[in-house]
């Protein structure tokens, strides 16, 4: 059994994100970028199944940049057998990265398709979504739990009531919460052995998939200070405050 797992190249989560000065984006330049959080999950997740003996092959796939080589090392440093990087300077949006992934899983035809919730980066939560849509497969969307049986897989979800288990016919797409797992640390000798690991190159072109954007970015600002609280001294000074000041009643 063959799993696919998407990682994708962010700024950190420890780092504080700035807006650049003329509003267009956010300032990455000399920003220390890390994989996802999320799809150090999906990998975790998937080295677990084939420790386990349920997987035979993980393969990762990034899309961006050149330096997202670094990202693919480090999944592979963490366990998946070999990488894909569709490499391309473009920014793509979940649309263009779901018609991407679809043509990857069509040429590798993995049963498992990882991918984290969401990246910490866009906040979209649309991918995992918009891939299962364009194969036709069934999603386990915000596991905490997955568990492979004959033909199928059994996905816990986190949902707003608390849990649901789904039963998914393979091929089927996954992504991956916060309380599924903790990744492991990545170890030197790890990290060594995965540069000899092979990492295939692809265009967009290559898969023949269009990725001009859809959507255009008018304006990207910080979020206003929050302001400090003040305490009331009765009921009836708070009724004021509100009425008078906040002009909420």
């Amino acid at each position: 059994m063959k799993a696919l797992v998407a990682v994708k190249r962010v700024v950190d989560y420890n780092v504080k994100v700035r807006v650049k000065a003329d509003g267009s984006d956010v300032d990455i330049g000399n920003v220390k970028m890390s994989m996802n959080p999320f799809d150090e999950i999906a990998v975790e997740e998937a080295v677990r199944l084939k420790e386990a003996g349920k997987i035979s092959e993980i393969v990762a796939v990034s899309l961006g940049g050149k330096k997202c080589e670094e990202t693919l090392r480090t999944a592979l440093a963490m366990g998946a057998d070999r990488a894909i990087h569709v490499e391309t300077e473009a920014k793509l949006e979940p649309l263009a990265v779901a018609k991407l992934l679809k043509a990857v899983a069509e040429k590798e035809a993995p049963q498992l398709l990882f991918l984290g919730k969401q990246a910490i980066d866009d906040d979209a939560n649309q991918t995992a979504q918009m891939l299962a849509a364009l194969l036709n497969a069934p999603q386990g969307t915000f596991a905490c739990k997955v568990e492979l049986a004959d033909g199928e897989v059994l996905v816990t979800r986190e949902i707003d009531g608390g849990e649901e288990t789904v039963a998914l016919k393979l091929p089927a797409v996954i992504s991956t919460d916060l309380r599924l797992n903790e990744p492991r640390f990545v170890k030197l000798p790890n990290i060594m052995a995965a540069k000899k690991k092979p990492l295939e190159k692809l265009a967009p072109a290559d898969l023949n998939v269009d990725i001009q954007p859809r959507l255009n970015v008018v304006k990207v600002a910080e979020p206003k200070q929050r302001q400090a609280g003040i305490k009331v001294g009765s009921v009836a000074e708070l009724v004021e405050k509100l009425k008078n000041e906040a002009k909420v009643i």
